[in-house]
């Protein structure tokens, strides 16, 4: 059962992850490989996107 939600969970963030790559500003190709990097490594794709990922819509102050 903890294995299933474990996926779950682990869904979730890499949806949510290309969701938010989508809807940056990187290029095309960029964003391409970003999301080729979540698919292809769920959860090492994903706490490398959250590190240095696109963040074209991030409000700078």
């Amino acid at each position: 059962m903890e294995l299933g939600i474990l996926g779950l969970i682990i869904l979730i963030a890499d949806i949510y992850a290309i969701y938010q790559i989508f809807t940056s500003r990187a290029s095309g190709l960029g964003k391409l490989l970003w999301i080729l990097g979540v698919l292809i490594f769920p959860v090492v794709g994903f706490i490398v996107w959250l590190l240095a990922g696109p963040r074209g819509n991030a409000v700078r102050a």
